[in-house]
This record gives C-alpha cells, sequence and structure tokens, in this order.
C-alpha cells in the first residue's frame, strides 16, 4: 500500500487512524463518514487502509456508512431482507449471494431512470404527482385494512371457546 498519490482512474486512497480518524490522502485532509457516503454517491470512488497496518478496511467502513444511514432514518434495507441477509451467513450458498445482490443492484441502477420516468408517466396519467407518498399512502392503507381484518378474525369464536 505504501503509496498515498492517486493515479488517473485508481481509488482516493483515505486512512484510518488508531484515533478512527479518516484521512482523505487525495485532498490531504480529515474527512467524516458523511463525507464518504457523499464520495460514494457522488460516484467517487475509494479504498480505506488501516494507517499503520495497512489493511483493507474498505467493506468495514461502507457498511458502517449503511448503518448510520439506516439509524438516521433513511431505511433503505427491509427487516426481512436483512434477515434473510444474515440467514446467509455460513450457509453453503453464502458464496454465490455477494456477485447475485451486486449483479441485481447494477442492474437496478442501469434501468433507475427508466423506472423512475415510467412511473412519473404512469402517476401523471391517473394525476398523482408524487409517487413516492402515494405508495406510502397506499401501504398505510393497506396495513390498516390488514389489522382491520385481523381484529375482525380475531372477534370470531373458534372451537376451543366453548
Amino acid at each position: 500500500m505504501g503509496r498515498t498519490r492517486k493515479k488517473e482512474g485508481e481509488p482516493t486512497v483515505i486512512k484510518k487512524y488508531a484515533n478512527r480518524r479518516l484521512y482523505d490522502t487525495g485532498r490531504s485532509s480529515y474527512v467524516t463518514l458523511d463525507d464518504l457516503c457523499e464520495m460514494v454517491k457522488e460516484g467517487h470512488d475509494f479504498v480505506v487502509y488501516d494507517a499503520k497496518s495497512g489493511e483493507d478496511l474498505t467493506r468495514q467502513v461502507l457498511t458502517q456508512i449503511i448503518v448510520d444511514q439506516e439509524a438516521k432514518g433513511e431505511n433503505l434495507l427491509p427487516i426481512p431482507f436483512l434477515r434473510q441477509l444474515i440467514g446467509f451467513y455460513g450457509d453453503n450458498i453464502q458464496a454465490v449471494v455477494p456477485n447475485y445482490l451486486e449483479k441485481t443492484l447494477e442492474n437496478f441502477a442501469k434501468h433507475q431512470e427508466q423506472i423512475r420516468e415510467q412511473m412519473d408517466k404512469s402517476f401523471e396519467g391517473i394525476g398523482i404527482t408524487n409517487p413516492v407518498s402515494a405508495f406510502e399512502d397506499l401501504n398505510r392503507k393497506n396495513i390498516e385494512m390488514f389489522e382491520k381484518a385481523l381484529q375482525a378474525w380475531t372477534t370470531f369464536p373458534t372451537n376451543n371457546d366453548s
């Protein structure tokens, strides 16, 4: 790892020090996890190395960014997905999961603009200007209906009640 200068096309090197501070060697300044999050969103590639040992910490830092975003209420990962993902650890299919997820997200990213345009067109046709809000309303109504059905279902006597 000895190199700190970034060559064209190479990721920016971030060094993580024992005091947990992150140093961007490309900008010669300390950065935060929020700064790294913005770099990811802007498409900037980086790698994170332990300043002392040289160990690659990129995966741990990216995971920490996700944890921080989820903790801030930026919920992107549904609980059932997280449970399923955890269930794959130690499973014999574990080796296939990262490649599958990566390819699936790449495909989604390639088509997200098309999906966004199609959703906007579809919802404009029926008078909805904010599809995200419409989905949230629909989800809330579905949950309310489900809860009402569940309450109604529990008021029926069962064979055990007699």
